[in-house]
């Protein structure tokens, strides 16, 4: 009798994140220009996207395709390529494209970020001598950046998403803020985000899957997946695989000695 009048309260395990059927999807962590890991994990995605059979597949890049490794140019140069071969890549803005775009409008606060984390070997990538570089001062930087980065490249990075949703997943570059609906997040987050997004622990209305933080390997908790293991640093650019409600690893690079 008492438990008629009272029925359990135990709620039913949640399902799994899941992509839409006949969809498969990779996502992409933070390249920080190095071309040689791109193209690496780029064939490895191609075989195992063969090795599964026919869908449609979609790559997400999370952002921050440039600073810091010795290749941001070239990186650019290939991805354009591979969103003008085939259908279904997207970009999501990073904070250090952010950064790159301020420089390159002559914003004096993003100039002097830009140099900071990463930016000079950037600009060493599009062909300036680092001697030539050490001379310059912010003025004469922002000039030099006009007359060596490419107007294709600058219309690239600018045209990049600040939030990609497919299924139970959103893929973003840095995080969400929890309690807000992802309609509502501010772009200042997606792209910069730490705490309370990385210390928040329970379920939130999407699977988010992120860069921007590194960690020593894919980092899953049950609000997120981390994807960024330091390719700059660490030798490993890794891809995520998702299709139906099973996900993968793809990782090139080793640890450096």
């Amino acid at each position: 009798m008492i438990s008629r009048l009272f029925p359990s309260r135990r709620r039913a395990p949640e399902a799994d994140p899941a992509i839409p059927p006949g969809e498969r999807v990779y996502a992409i962590g933070d390249i920080h220009g190095c071309v040689d890991l791109l193209d690496d994990l780029l064939a490895q995605i191609d075989a195992d996207d063969a090795a599964r059979g026919a869908a449609e597949t979609s790559l997400v890049f999370l952002g921050d395709l440039v600073d810091r490794g010795p290749d941001s140019a070239a990186v650019i140069d290939r991805l354009i390529a591979l969103a003008q071969s085939r259908p279904r890549v997207r970009f999501l803005l990073g904070n250090h494209e952010e950064i790159f775009l301020g420089a390159l409008d002559g914003e004096p606060k993003a100039l002097r970020l830009f140099c900071r984390i990463g930016g000079r070997e950037t600009v060493l990538s599009y062909g300036m001598a680092p001697d030539d570089y050490e001379r310059l001062d912010y003025e004469a930087l922002v000039n030099r950046l006009e007359q060596i980065v490419p107007a294709a490249h600058r219309a690239f990075l600018g045209d990049f998403e600040q939030i990609i949703v497919i299924g139970d997943y959103a893929f973003v570059h840095a995080g969400v803020r929890p309690g807000t609906p992802l309609d509502q997040q501010r772009g200042g987050d997606l792209r910069w985000i730490r705490d309370p997004f990385l210390g928040h622990r329970t379920r939130l209305d999407k699977m988010i899957v992120h860069g921007h933080t590194i960690t020593p390997s894919v980092e899953t908790q049950p609000h997120r997946i981390g994807i960024d293991t330091g390719a700059y640093t660490t030798g490993r650019l890794t891809a995520l695989g998702l299709e139906g409600d099973q996900r993968w690893e793809l990782q090139t690079g080793l640890p450096q000695a």
